[in-house]
């Protein structure tokens, strides 16, 4: 079976590929060799080429300053920048276009539409997800901070963690508790908070291979304008889980682009080794294949659902589920063909401490150990592979309801 795109989208991989063309290097391969400064430098010169050719909000509606494009067409661009190894905007983007971007224009109102949007687009605002806190992560509608009306302003008191980025933002989307005494999912706002002032205090979390992507954020009074809710106070709980969906964005088949390319590093680097031959190796490579085949395939599936109308739920789990396990697995694999090497590794490191390196990098054992750290806690983040499980087992399949903490004869014991 090769499943492939009708003429009329075969055109526009096309027109798409004739831009990266113009726009790159002749001799690129990826950002792979670049060093941080210049890594840095690339990113913030791409995205501005991708404003000025109207390829950055490529799902936003016309009327706000974005392309329109279909599904098709954003499932093309996305592909075609994966292969490249070029990004679709700044490491913020994902947060400040799809997903606050895309939360306003569907909840905002019309003032909120005009303050904001603009200058997430020309790139004025830059902005983080405030939601998991440390006693909050997968229950996360347990969340403790909160915000009480002081005149014409929210004062926001609380703490949250993991914040992706958010050492390079001035803006945040926070998550608070603005009425204690009602179920907990109800009495939740959504508010928008500027991250520019004495009130927010942000402290990088640095993992174990020494990267810096994540963050804790501390609120102390900090403080917001009334109007600075997304839709009505109270109600911020439906607003979250909108955003949520536009957490994957258009990338459904983008992981096996990804991926595939790793591997393709990854048998490089046995090959180089002498490792290729060995029939354990060989099997265990063999296996890899066949997962990002699978991931392939599967975002195939996901988007030809979505074109023929039907919007993903709680499916979406199978694939973080499926890929944060294959990248725990192929990290190993890695490790056992650099072998001793790992041990005390060297070379240029890999230029981020999450998922897989860039396009193009060159071989170093220092950036397959950051790929193995950094793959280790991908069964928790972006919802834990336990709560993936429950979901897919509830809402898939069908199965019966885990039994909840706040249940039962036990219930009164558990904080509302």
């Amino acid at each position: 079976m090769d499943p492939h795109y009708n003429t009329e989208a075969e055109a526009y991989r096309e027109t798409i590929k004739a831009f990266l063309a113009a726009k790159l290097p002749d001799d690129w391969t990826g950002m792979g060799h670049f060093d941080p400064e210049e890594r840095r430098a690339f990113i913030a010169e791409w995205r501005q080429t991708l404003f000025e050719n109207n390829l950055l909000a490529v799902a936003w509606p016309t009327e706000y300053g974005g392309a329109g494009l279909s599904l098709v067409e954003r499932t093309i661009i996305a592909e075609e920048f994966a292969k490249a190894g070029v990004p679709q905007g700044n490491d913020n983007d994902g947060f400040s276009i799809g997903m606050i971007g895309h939360t306003l224009i569907e909840w905002g109102t019309d003032e909120q539409k005009k303050e904001f949007l603009p200058k997430i687009i020309n790139g004025e605002q830059i902005w983080c997800q405030g939601y998991s806190e440390p006693n909050s992560g997968s229950d996360l509608a347990s969340l403790a901070t909160k915000a009480e009306l002081d005149g014409d302003e929210w004062s926001i008191n609380g703490q949250k963690i993991w914040t992706s980025q958010g050492h390079s933002a001035n803006w945040i989307f926070v998550l608070c508790r603005t009425d204690p005494d009602v179920r907990k999912q109800a009495g939740i706002s959504f508010l928008l908070c500027p991250m520019d002032q004495p009130g927010v205090d942000v402290r990088p979390i640095v993992n174990a291979s020494g990267h810096h992507d994540f963050n804790e954020v501390f609120f102390t009074d900090a403080r917001t304008h009334k109007d600075n809710v997304v839709g009505e106070v109270h109600n911020g709980w439906a607003v979250a889980n909108t955003l949520l969906g536009y957490e994957r964005g258009d990338g459904a088949t983008v992981a096996g682009i990804r991926y595939g390319e790793e591997l393709d590093r990854l048998r490089a680097v046995a090959k180089a080794k002498g490792r290729n031959e060995d029939p354990s190796i060989r099997q265990r490579l063999a296996w890899c294949y066949s997962q990002v085949e699978v991931m392939r395939y599967q975002g195939l599936r996901m988007i030809t659902d979505a074109v023929r109308g039907y919007q993903q739920g709680p499916e979406s789990s199978l694939a973080k589920l499926i890929s944060s396990e294959y990248h725990q697995v192929v990290t190993i694999l890695a490790l056992d063909i650099i072998g001793a090497e790992a041990t005390a590794p060297s070379g240029r490191d890999s230029a981020t401490g999450v998922g897989f390196d860039d396009v193009g990098s060159p071989y170093s054992s220092q950036s397959w150990v950051t790929a193995f750290i950094g793959a280790r806690p991908g069964s928790i983040y972006s919802g834990s592979n336990e709560i993936q499980r429950n979901i897919v087992g509830e809402r898939v399949l069908g199965l019966p309801r885990e039994p909840r903490n706040d249940e039962g004869p036990w219930k009164d014991l558990v904080r509302s």
